[in-house]
């Protein structure tokens, strides 16, 4: 069994994300309350599986976003070019000299190190891309015209607003409605959502969006939270949620939304915030696919590793069609892309397949 994909012929994209990116600034190794400079990189949930299908892949991929035309706005664009990721659909507000009215968003991430943890604090109030709205985008243009075979979004964009919640809906469906693949990262994040309408809010909106999902992706508590599924006899204050638990509510959640083609999540546990236990599944045809278990994983920066996960998942389906394929790659690559500072992947496609072969870490030369 195997998804219907379009061809890539057939299309002008392979992927196009629809999401928010901000501007990330990085303490490095220190902390951001004692910080005096900062390194800065572009990232955002949805945009950073557009960037790693291109940069590690090859793949041809857009990006739909806005930002505030101002010098912020213009790295921000800058950045997304370097990552090779098209710009075309970027949507640029007027900049009203202050911030009032709209803005780009920041995220201050510091990384963690052994028993402390990564801290994110993202500055995102009024932005350009929690404006988005229904109708700011051609869909129709953009799926029936030039075409894409895979279009992925997620909970972190559609809880920035209301109008964000509408227009990842009114995206999807246009999506299925074209044949396209549709993923979604559910990303659950209390603090996004506690302003409209706390958990019932995010429970309506993800399963409102659940129906028109080929590709549903989502840890345990993503699929408790956002979709109201629960693992059974398990204590959801221990760090590991035992893996043929996960799975049966895995089995729940697919009789209920039976559109759900693919049902995927990374599998972590925590040993410290620099080392982890790491390795991921993936349900696709009324069986489970695991991957290669990355075992004490050495984490320099852990965030993005999810998305890593995503694009690596994506890449599988698109390039070999297959479940178990697509499941190594997404282990492999996440697992890489924690090894590297910033939100996005440095993998190569090459290293990838070294790590699915069972390669080491041997020098290069």
């Amino acid at each position: 069994m195997s998804l219907k994909i379009k061809p890539a012929k057939d299309c002008a994209f392979d992927q196009i994300s629809l999401g928010e990116i901000m501007l990330r600034l990085d303490p490095g190794e220190g902390r951001v309350r004692t910080a005096r400079q900062f390194k800065v990189w572009e990232g955002g949930g949805e945009y950073n599986t557009s960037r790693g299908l291109r940069k590690c892949f090859g793949l041809r991929t857009a990006v739909a976003t806005a930002f505030v035309d101002n010098e912020v706005g213009r790295l921000l664009e800058d950045l997304v070019m370097q990552g090779g990721v098209c710009t075309g659909f970027i949507k640029w507000r007027e900049d009203d000299g202050m911030g009032r009215t709209v803005r780009n968003g920041l995220n201050f991430t510091e990384r963690g190190f052994g028993i402390r943890g990564a801290v994110g604090v993202p500055d995102r109030g009024n932005t350009a891309a929690s404006q988005l709205k229904p109708g700011d985008f051609d869909w129709e243009h953009i799926f029936g015209t030039l075409g894409a075979r895979w279009f992925h979004t997620g909970g972190i964009f559609a809880a920035l607003s209301e109008t964000t919640a509408a227009l990842a809906i009114e995206a999807v469906k246009a999506a299925a409605r074209h044949g396209t693949i549709v993923s979604y990262d559910l990303n659950y994040r209390p603090s996004l959502w506690k302003s409209i309408g706390g958990l019932g809010k995010a429970r309506e909106v993800n399963r409102e969006i659940a129906n028109h999902v080929d590709v549903m992706i989502g840890n345990e508590e993503d699929f408790t939270a956002s979709l109201g599924f629960e693992v059974k006899g398990v204590d959801h204050n221990i760090s590991t949620i035992p893996v043929d638990a996960f799975k049966a509510m895995i089995e729940t959640a697919v009789r209920e939304f039976p559109n759900f083609k693919v049902a995927a999540t990374t599998l972590r546990r925590v040993i410290t915030a620099t080392r982890n236990d790491w390795s991921a599944i993936c349900w696709h045809g009324g069986r489970f696919y695991e991957s290669r278990n990355y075992d004490g994983l050495e984490i320099l920066d852990r965030v993005g590793g999810g998305d890593g996960f995503a694009s690596g998942l994506t890449f599988g389906f698109l390039e070999h069609n297959d479940p178990q394929k697509a499941v190594e790659y997404g282990a492999a690559h996440g697992a890489l892309a924690s090894t590297t500072p910033g939100d996005t992947s440095m993998a190569t496609r090459r290293e990838v397949e070294k790590q699915i072969a069972g390669g080491g870490a041997r020098v290069v030369r």
